[in-house]
């Protein structure tokens, strides 16, 4: 009987078939996605109900919902991130829970700096400007010679630093692991987040994973210099999103870039305010970035299931 794998993400090859293509020629059964959106608990069990494998987005199998499947042997995540999974149960089950790490790393630095560059020079509000028939010119910044500091100096923070390499930037970083050797060589001085904040004229967070409380909140706000911009394509959680709309505001901040929200899809106040670009979690939406992660996801399930096999 062939093994059967659910596919909960709702982009999965639609960019490319080769990922479809390869699990169908190792011999794989595949339920798709009906529902072209991120999936409820109750529709994930019922689309899993049968399933041997899941190659997954970032539904939720936690505890109460992989407690239903008791047939699934495998997971594997299009994407970083695996917080979505209840990696205590998974280990408990003897499930493997494989990720992507790699894939999404260049889509989502490119992302922040082109949404820093477009924070500096007004370009969402020239844009529409000119669509309305009109020819306003907003007095931009450049960044180069700015103190850029890097919350999070993992894969995508080192790929934002290489990237902002030729602006000349001052890079100061926060992160718990240190990495002495890449510091050195892009002259990166490791700091503590408070210092970082009264420090830097931008502020880009990079961290992985997620926190049930807020890293940035008006506490935060209140000692980053006055007219700073902050940059959020990690994760939603990291940022108190009221105190952030009352900094920006007030005008105590500059302005924000988000990809990411504590609820998505987002639907709340910062889309009101003019200082603020919002995109919605496209980081990892990058032709390249995709085909790449769906792939890396599905050769995963395969080999999983030929090891199996193989024993």
């Amino acid at each position: 009987m062939r093994p059967k794998i659910a596919i909960t993400t709702s982009s999965f090859g639609k960019e490319s078939s080769e990922p479809v293509e390869i699990l169908t020629a190792a011999g794989f059964e595949l339920v798709i996605n009906p529902h072209g959106r991120k999936l409820t608990k109750p529709e994930t069990v019922e689309l899993l109900r049968d399933a041997d494998g899941v190659i997954a987005g970032t539904e939720a199998l936690d505890r109460e919902v992989l407690s239903q499947l008791p047939g699934l042997r495998v997971i594997s995540r299009v994407g970083t991130a695996v917080d979505n999974v209840d990696q205590t149960y998974t280990k408990e089950r003897g499930i493997p829970v494989f990720n992507t790490p790699d894939g999404p790393t260049h889509g989502v630095a490119e992302l922040a700096l082109g949404g820093l560059l477009s924070l500096l020079r007004h370009i969402p509000q020239s844009d529409a400007s000119v669509r309305r028939g009109e020819f306003v010119k907003p007095m931009g910044r450049l960044l180069r010679g700015k103190t850029v500091a890097v919350i999070g100096l993992g894969r995508i923070g080192k790929a934002l630093v290489r990237l902002m390499q030729p602006f000349a930037v001052n890079v100061i970083a926060v992160d718990p692991v240190q990495d002495d050797p890449f510091a050195r060589q892009h002259e990166i001085r490791y700091v503590h987040l408070e210092e970082a904040l009264l420090e830097a004229d931008v502020i880009s967070l990079n961290l992985s994973g997620s926190t049930k409380a807020a890293l940035l909140g008006a506490a935060e706000f209140a000692k980053m210099k006055p007219g700073a911009l902050l940059i959020n394509a990690a994760r939603g959680g990291w940022v108190d999103e009221a105190a952030l709309f009352e900094a920006l505001k007030s005008g105590r901040l500059g302005g924000a870039y988000l990809d990411v929200y504590a609820c998505e899809p987002y639907k709340g106040p910062l889309s009101g305010l003019d200082n603020v670009v919002l995109t919605a979690h496209i980081g990892s939406y990058a032709l390249e970035c995709r085909i790449g992660m769906e792939v890396e996801a599905a050769q995963k399930v395969i080999d999983f299931f030929q090891k199996e096999k193989g024993k």
